[in-house]
């Protein structure tokens, strides 16, 4: 892997990004994607636009080539303050689904109104102060509280500069071991995706292609596909490929029912809440993949749910496939992804869009 390509997915993984708030992931991509498109846009809610084609050719009416959305979300679960108590704890709410029992005496990252991170500590009543019946019960996210170490709500609004609607994030800084090429850092779902969605881009700069690829990292994912519904009506793509940061199973499935563990290759899903993938596209994946050597995994799902099912049933009738990296502990403050799943998955979309053109599609 080239040390650039290393560094970005370390800075997607580093920036702070909770859904709403994806500026720092923008400036990252925009700043590796130049010299492998030829224009970028980007739309008030913080979605970026990579076009390989000039604006001319985009809009040229005698380029029949379908257009493709190449897509990944930008943003990361996370919180944002809610409101300010006399001793200066602050009253938080998730942004994105989460579970309490990951989220306590864990250091964040506030967004301060000056623009200023601010650490924190989640916190919830200690041991020391609690019942038994206190202790026994599930722990619900409304008993946690961020502290700051201030003593006063006026310490943290007036020194601090910190008030209701200031998000947060996890404050962990990303590492990486060569032994097993597993990185260790928060954000994966879907700061990998991203990183896929560039390094493609930049493998197939200057190649003529038989779609129009458009790369997307859209924005608040976490909280109902939003920037994606927006995407859309910009883009208005006739066939897309979404990339995922996906829920590793290996550490907790037996082995017969493991379907996205690290090491094993690109996941692709048949199914999830949100969409039934379009059979024929999926098989012409999995086709390239067996052409290529590519190892891949099969996945069913009973919940969750990506941008490819708001592509496909918001638009009508898109073929949508989805890739995933696996993603141990997604949703949650640690993560780890396997760098050689990345170099998979950039392979297999290399390959795919390659190969994919008009005549492929119409065969869908």
């Amino acid at each position: 892997m080239e040390k650039k390509t290393f560094e970005l997915i370390r800075d997607l993984s580093n920036a702070f990004g909770v859904s709403g708030f994806e500026d720092e992931v923008i400036r990252i991509a925009r700043d590796y994607a130049k010299g492998s498109v030829d224009h970028m846009d980007e739309d008030p809610i913080r979605n970026l636009y990579l076009y390989r084609e000039t604006r001319e050719e985009m809009d040229d009416p005698s380029d029949d080539r379908p257009v493709l959305m190449l897509d990944a979300h930008s943003d990361e679960v996370g919180y944002m303050i809610q409101s300010i108590r006399d001793n200066g704890t602050m009253e938080m709410i998730t942004v994105g689904g989460q579970i309490a029992s990951n989220i306590p005496a864990t250091k964040v990252w506030i967004l301060a109104e000056d623009g200023k991170l601010v650490s924190g500590v989640v916190s919830s009543k200690p041991p020391h102060f609690t019942s038994a019946a206190e202790r026994n019960k599930p722990l619900d996210i409304t008993e946690l509280v961020i502290d700051i170490g201030a003593v006063s709500r006026k310490e943290v609004v007036e020194d601090f500069h910190i008030g209701p609607g200031c998000p947060a994030v996890p404050a962990v800084e990303f590492e990486y071991n060569e032994k097993n090429q597993v990185a260790l850092g928060k954000g994966f779902d879907d700061r990998i995706g991203c990183a896929v969605v560039l390094e493609a881009l930049k493998r197939l700069s200057g190649k003529k292609l038989g779609t129009r690829v458009v790369g997307t990292l859209t924005s608040q994912e976490e909280v109902g596909e939003r920037g994606c519904i927006a995407a859309l009506e910009k883009v208005r793509p006739q066939i897309a490929i979404c990339i995922e940061g996906a829920p590793a199973d290996d550490t907790f499935s037996p082995a017969y029912n493991i379907q996205n563990g690290l090491h094993k290759g690109p996941m692709l899903r048949y199914m999830d809440i949100g969409m039934i993938t379009h059979p024929r596209f999926i098989r012409y994946a999995f086709s390239i993949a067996d052409e290529l050597g590519i190892p891949t995994q099969k996945a069913v799902r009973r919940g969750g749910g990506t941008n490819g099912g708001m592509i496909q049933n918001q638009t009508g009738a898109v073929p949508t496939i989805v890739i995933s990296c696996p993603v141990r502990y997604t949703h949650s403050h640690q993560t780890f992804t396997a760098l050689d799943d990345f170099e998979k998955v950039v392979e297999l979309v290399c390959g795919i869009l390659e190969r994919l053109d008009g005549k492929v599609l119409a065969s869908f």
